[in-house]
């Protein structure tokens, strides 16, 4: 929706209201990077792993606190923040301050929004998936922008800290809240089966352990059938869409070993490994790196099995064959002699049972709290929107 901002707001470009710095860059001096949630602040104040650090930092700049900086291939994305640190930057940031009167804050809340919005998106060329390429000063500089007076930036600055801090608060809440749901709903598991003795291998619950034969998938548009990607398979739960529709051809191919079935099990050999979900419908074909654990249903409650899989004797037993501290990959040997629980099939349908009905209920409240996260961050983005828009008087809100 297209809005008229206030009368007294001024038509401007980047040029007229940012002066481009170009300091030396200085030895001894940290990197300050720009996140693409807004902040800017040196490396070593959030973490290091991952980066690849520049031996000559060959065209680095210095940084000081309180510059206007924009990364010029993350900016669409929100890499744009008013530094809280003194060091050194890469030569790909637009290092700034105000020509004059002008809040370097809400400039910053301002290309944020832009950014985040798709506009930058459409004033500069793209040089690789999802990024916008702003490195040339006068393509950065034209960008057009809708100002407030100074008084009412710093104004609209305040109170968008204060109202994006209490909402971000409640959104850290809610994501605690599910964490301690997850943990809750492991011990849950965990809880049914730790006390339990081993009285099989899970070799023995199973008719037949199918491994996905490595073939190439033929994708078909119109394909009936779905491969089943390890990113499907999440918490005991399947996802669906994640997988390719595929030909007739290659779901004989994949599953040529026997077709899943309604009942059977799906396991995660490797990329997340130890992760299991029933079989969801009868129109899917294994995907690389996955297992199909065809139950015998003499013995086994396939729901039974894939239960116990989360349980930490399991998880614990691929640990320890893995020897390390994560399981990248679980070969069959070791998934086939893992030791389990195998009670009758009556107690096995009343473990599914309750744990079916205890579950549920966790799910519903993560679910409910990831749907308040959803719609407090839309609130937070309309929020912010609005303000550097010119839809409400900050002023006279704040």
């Amino acid at each position: 929706m297209i809005t008229t901002p206030p009368s007294d707001w001024r038509e401007t470009t980047v040029r007229r209201v940012l002066r481009l710095l170009n300091r030396p860059a200085r030895s001894g001096m940290g990197v300050v990077t720009a996140y693409r949630d807004g902040t800017v602040t040196l490396r070593s104040n959030r973490r290091e792993d991952g980066y690849t650090f520049s031996d000559t930092e060959n065209g680095y700049q210095e940084i000081r606190p309180g510059d206007l900086v924009f990364h010029a291939l993350d900016g669409f994305a929100g890499a744009v923040g008013v530094s809280d640190s003194h060091g050194n930057g890469s030569p790909v940031y637009h290092v700034c301050e105000p020509v004059a009167g002008d809040d370097p804050a809400y400039l910053a809340r301002l290309l944020r929004h832009l950014g985040t919005s798709g506009f930058l998106a459409t004033q500069a060329p793209n040089v690789r998936e999802r990024s916008v390429d702003f490195r040339n000063w006068s393509t950065f500089a034209r960008i057009p922008l809708v100002l407030p007076p100074a008084d009412e930036q710093r104004a609209i600055a305040d109170y968008l800290d204060r109202e994006t801090a209490r909402i971000d608060t409640l959104i850290e809440e809610q994501q605690r809240l599910i964490e301690l749901l997850h943990e809750r709903r492991h011990s849950l598991i965990n809880g049914v089966f730790e006390a339990q003795p081993v009285n099989t291998r899970l070799r023995n619950a199973c008719a037949d352990v199918v491994d996905c034969p490595h073939t190439t998938p033929e994708v078909a548009e119109d394909g009936a059938y779905e491969a089943v990607r390890t990113a499907s398979v999440r918490n005991g739960k399947f996802r669906p869409g994640n997988g390719l529709p595929v030909s007739a051809e290659t779901w004989e191919a994949r599953n040529a070993g026997g077709a899943p079935s309604i009942g059977d099990v799906l396991f995660t050999r490797e990329a997340p490994a130890g992760e299991a979900c029933m079989v969801p419908n009868e129109q899917i074909c294994l995907g690389q790196r996955m297992v199909l654990l065809r139950i015998d249903v003499a013995v086994c409650v396939g729901k039974f099995l894939m239960w116990q899989i989360y349980s930490d004797r399991v998880q614990d037993h691929f640990l320890l064959s893995a020897n390390g501290s994560t399981v990248a990959n679980v070969r069959l040997p070791i998934l086939r002699t893992t030791p389990i629980w195998l009670p009758s099939l009556a107690e096995q349908r009343q473990i599914v049972a309750y744990l079916d009905e205890q579950t549920t209920k966790i799910d519903e409240l993560i679910a409910e709290a990831e749907r308040f996260i959803e719609l407090s961050r839309e609130r937070r983005s309309a929020l912010i929107t609005a303000a550097v828009t010119g839809q409400i008087d900050v002023p006279e809100v704040a």
